[in-house]
């Protein structure tokens, strides 16, 4: 990990589906998976709920995340919200700050059976890994949300154009 100066996945010659894809911006989620022996986590941003008789959350992953690893080990997960003041453990989670000791010793923890949950998080959902497909770079999972908890958001935490937004 190395500390930069300027944006650490801003390019010289921008994708243009990438500069697309950051005007996008929406509401910041950690993934986290796993239990005491093995805690593994992801900020993403790259998220949507499809609604029906099983509500089901879909996102894209990073093939080559510990994440991803875990989800396909256990089948489950936790997705829950950040808000303004998690921005640091957005990063942390992210891979783009320092995380002495890991991004879990950054935050509270507790265990649900879906796998660890920031104790702070007012929303966050419980889910079980349905269906993956190659997209693009990414996996597009497909996630059953077997829990839902829905809190009050009054700063929620917003990426847009590679940058953090308070909502």
């Amino acid at each position: 990990m190395t500390i930069h100066t300027d944006h650490p996945f801003a390019d010289a010659n921008p994708d243009p589906a990438r500069r697309l894809r950051g005007r996008v911006g929406g509401a910041v989620t950690l993934w986290t998976a796993g239990d005491d022996t093995e805690r593994v986590g992801l900020t993403v941003t790259s998220l949507m709920v499809a609604l029906g008789p099983e509500a089901r959350v879909l996102a894209l992953l990073d093939p080559d995340s510990d994440l991803l690893a875990v989800l396909r080990e256990t089948g489950t997960a936790v997705v829950q919200l950040l808000s303004w003041p998690d921005r640091q453990l957005a990063e942390a989670f992210a891979g783009t700050a320092p995380a002495p000791g890991g991004p879990f010793r950054q935050a509270e923890f507790v265990p649900t059976e879906w796998g660890p949950r920031l104790a702070t998080t007012r929303t966050w959902a419980g889910v079980r890994l349905h269906g993956e497909r190659e997209i693009g770079w990414s996996v597009e999972v497909a996630a059953t949300m077997e829990h839902v908890e829905v809190g009050d958001e009054d700063e929620p935490l917003l990426h847009r154009r590679g940058r953090f937004r308070r909502g």
